[in-house]
This record gives structure tokens, C-alpha cells and sequence, in this order.
């Protein structure tokens, strides 16, 4: 009997431990916030107050943008985020199905932010926030000490650049196309 319990907690341990593998993006892939990195994962609330996380992205080339609406560079870079986003958001990517963008905000105001996302024309779905300000978790995971700064990632959620900004966005991006 001892044997048999031995055995059935060593299988369900394995089970366990092959689930958890599966669920990571690559056994062999360094999380980080590193070009070459896997991105870390971000879960916050978005404006209607539903929960989404960066890793349903997957499979897309995504823009982890970080901003807020009390940052003048990061409105003053809108015009650029949102022309490249018409641009390339419905186009054929290699190896990923399109581009994204996942806004971050470190906004600590859900009206003003809001109100920035209407009034920038920021017409993408992915905007989330724990309106937490410089106190942000993501903002901590990610190391941003200053906005606007992105990360651009691959169909994987590999980061492959950062600070991308002005005409260097497209120019990346434009290099990813088919």
C-alpha cells in the first residue's frame, strides 16, 4: 500500500510539474525585461474594469507601451503610437498573426486616464492600469523609471527592441512585415 501511495504522488508530482512546463513560454526562455528576454507577464484591469494579462497576446507582434495621461512627451508621442498602429494593424506579419498594442498606464486618476485614451484616439482594446502611479507593479517588474517607453515583442513574447520611438517604431516594424 505504501508502495502504490508512493507511487500515485510521484505520478500526480509529474503530472504537476509537466503542466507547469507546458504553461511556460519556453523551458529554456530567460523571463526578463532584456532584448532576447521573455516579457513577465502583466494582469491588470482595463478602463471597463475587466481583467487582461499581456500573455493572451501571444501569437502577435505587441507593443507593451507604458504612458499616462499626465506625461506630456508620452501625449505628445500618441500621434506617432496610434498612426503606426492604422497603419499596421491589419498586416501580415512573419510568424505572427498581426500586430497589438497593450497600453500600460501609470496613471493614478481612472477619469483622466480614460479621458486621455478618448481624446488621444487610442483605439486599440488592450489599455490596463492598477492606478497605482510610480507605485505600479508593472512599472516595477519592467524597470520604467520614465514615460513614454515601450518594449516590442515577438509572436513569442520575446522583447526584440526598446524605446522605440518616432519613426523608429515603423521602421522596426516594417522590417517584421511578410
Amino acid at each position: 500500500m505504501k508502495r502504490l501511495n508512493a507511487i500515485l504522488i510521484g505520478l500526480a508530482l509529474s503530472i504537476g510539474l509537466v503542466a507547469f512546463i507546458k504553461a511556460q513560454p519556453d523551458s529554456k526562455a530567460v523571463v526578463g525585461t532584456n532584448i532576447g528576454n521573455v516579457a513577465p507577464d502583466i494582469k491588470f484591469t482595463t478602463p471597463d474594469g475587466k481583467e487582461d494579462d499581456l500573455y493572451s497576446t501571444r501569437g502577435y507582434i505587441v507593443l507593451v507601451d507604458f504612458w499616462a495621461s499626465w506625461c506630456g512627451p508620452c501625449r505628445g508621442e500618441n500621434p506617432n503610437v496610434v498612426a503606426t498602429y492604422n497603419k499596421y494593424k491589419d498586416m501580415k506579419f512573419k510568424g505572427a498573426k498581426g500586430f497589438k498594442i497593450y497600453s500600460v498606464s501609470l496613471d493614478q486618476n481612472a477619469a483622466a486616464w480614460k479621458g486621455a485614451i478618448a481624446s488621444d484616439k487610442l483605439s486599440w482594446p488592450d489599455h490596463v492600469s492598477d492606478l497605482k502611479g510610480w507605485n505600479s507593479a508593472a512599472a516595477k517588474l519592467y524597470g520604467v523609471y520614465s514615460i513614454p517607453t515601450n518594449f516590442l515583442l515577438d509572436s513569442k513574447g520575446v522583447i526584440i527592441a526598446h524605446g522605440l520611438r518616432g519613426g523608429d517604431l515603423g521602421d522596426k516594424l516594417q522590417e517584421l512585415v511578410k
